[in-house]
């Protein structure tokens, strides 16, 4: 499944730059609002450490890993949802991604301008959180004059509906995100379709000077203290670091790059695990001569379902899944020994895939 992740910001916030660190795609990175004209998009492979295993196990022909879109999104200022700077284009580009990386500035350089003057990170979030709540507003505010005219009919079904929209509305309209709405599930149903921007998962990336790594600084705490109870994840970075790990090629340079920095890994790969653990994704892997590859499913699916990111014709077809777990593969390494050892099971429909699953599906079409 095609994983699409938004980074958003205020101007001026290191946005561009740890896009342009983090992916193939360059964009222009400028001390000026509005530097991201059109949708920068990236698309970088996953990194994951059993390809290697496999790789080495199976020696396959090719190795796909499973890859993450990036869109680095236009900047943003008070009143887009009025159509203010480039908010339009903005709102409409977000409603299309999966997941929003939200890179806050957590840094102070008098060399490079705040559009609001000065650095403060729950100001910041708050800009962009009061514009979507607006644009999210107007949406619920619309479906409810749809939906009052059938509920006065004493229709139960839109009466239920109605009751749903307009929790929602107190909710936002308190400059709360509908993400951190308490409802249940088959409520949340009612309001899919309007495809709520607040709704969507975030991960806030606290964006910090070289110094204040690898655990973040005074203004990175005070952003971690505001989310705390919103449902995300917070992730702290450098992108002027990350754009010079970008330019290491050589695993062992890099490596002592980053232990000079006191970190284990780069801000791309906690982004990346912070995007699989918000949006609640594992990975599966299917390995032959041909080809080792990883694919992305969301955690509780069924094994057609997971064969279906395959081909629809495997989910369509499905007969049955043959699956060897990754550790199993590693201590008896081949195929038919971990067959002879009793490590492959056979699996009907109603198997739900664990993550690091190595998979064969037998279908008929």
């Amino acid at each position: 499944m095609a994983l699409k992740c938004g980074i958003v910001g205020l101007p001026n916030v290191g946005k561009s730059t740890l896009f342009n660190a983090i992916s193939n795609n360059k964009a222009e990175a400028a001390n000026f609002p509005f530097c991201t004209i059109e949708p920068n998009v990236g698309i970088i492979t996953v990194p994951d450490e059993r390809l290697k295993v496999l790789e080495d196990l199976v020696h396959p022909e090719r190795v796909l890993p499973t890859t993450i879109e990036f869109v680095d999104i236009a900047g943003l200022v008070k009143g887009a949802s009025k159509g203010e700077g480039l908010g339009n284009q903005f709102l409409a580009n977000i409603r299309e991604v999966d997941a929003i990386a939200h890179v806050v500035r957590c840094f102070n350089d008098d060399n490079i301008v705040h559009v609001e003057g000065k650095v403060d990170p729950i100001s910041d979030k708050e800009v962009i959180d009061f514009e979507l709540q607006i644009k999210d507003l107007e949406s619920v505010d619309k479906k409810i004059l749809k939906i009052e005219k059938q509920a006065k009919t004493g229709d139960a079904k839109s009466k239920k509906e109605l009751a749903v929209l307009l929790h929602y509305k107190k909710h936002l309209e308190s400059g709360e995100n509908a993400r951190t709405i308490e409802v249940e599930p088959e409520d949340k149903k009612v309001v899919a379709e309007l495809q709520l921007l607040t709704a969507k998962p975030v991960i806030y990336v606290a964006n910090v000077e070289e110094s204040a790594l690898p655990d973040g600084n005074e203004l990175s705490e005070r952003l971690k203290e505001a989310v705390k109870n919103e449902k995300a994840e917070v992730v702290v970075v450098s992108a002027s670091i990350e754009a010079q790990i970008a330019e290491l090629e050589d695993p062992e340079e890099r490596a002592l790059f980053l232990s000079e920095y006191g970190l284990k890994e780069s801000g791309l790969n906690k982004l990346i695990k912070a995007a699989y653990s918000i949006l609640d994704l594992i990975t599966y892997f299917t390995a032959g001569v041909k080809e080792v590859r990883a694919w992305t499913i969301k955690r509780g699916w069924k094994a057609p379902q997971a064969a279906g990111v395959i081909h629809t014709d495997f989910e369509k077809g499905f007969i049955r899944a043959e699956v060897i777990k990754i550790a199993d593969y590693e201590k008896y390494k081949t195929e038919l020994a971990c067959k002879e050892a009793g490590k492959m099971s056979v699996e009907g429909k109603e198997y739900i895939v664990n993550d690091g699953d190595i998979m064969h599906f037998r279908f008929n079409v």
